[in-house]
């Protein structure tokens, strides 16, 4: 029996360090994020460098638990945001930036395509609720 109660403890307390650890970052009132350029509709070279910005909120790299911070992913031709309660992914259309850039050289394929920016927490989580900038897109001869 004695065992029996010492392993529900130790259930009971993996499962609330597990529900913390999932739980999403408050995003701080008023915080905002943007693409300061290119401009939308902006017809852009190969290679272009997006700037980044951002207001009520600071930049702080990854892995910094600092409150009110966070870090640029820049999201590339993506239709729906990342799932709140995961990570946002690291691919080729999720580039992270966790230096705390504010701006990146990005490399596109000729066409059109689509760029938001998405402020992840220390963890590189979507805030609650996510910060997001508007979507632009760009032309790349």
């Amino acid at each position: 029996m004695k065992t029996f109660m010492s392993r529900a403890a130790l259930a009971g307390l993996l499962m609330g360090v597990s529900v913390l650890a999932s739980a999403a970052t408050p995003a701080p009132k008023g915080a905002e994020v943007s693409i300061v350029s290119p401009a939308d509709g902006a017809t852009v070279p190969r290679t272009v460098v997006v700037k980044f910005a951002v207001e009520n909120i600071a930049l702080a790299p990854a892995g910094d638990v600092t409150k009110n911070t966070g870090h640029h992913h820049l999201l590339i031709d993506v239709d729906e945001l990342p799932a709140a309660g995961a990570p946002i992914p690291n691919d080729a259309n999720h580039l992270h930036f966790g230096k705390a850039q504010t701006q990146a050289e990005v490399t596109l394929t000729p066409g059109k395509h689509t760029l938001q920016l998405e402020l992840g927490d220390s963890g590189h989580m979507p805030f609650d609720p996510p910060i997001v900038s508007e979507k632009i897109t760009v032309n790349v001869k």
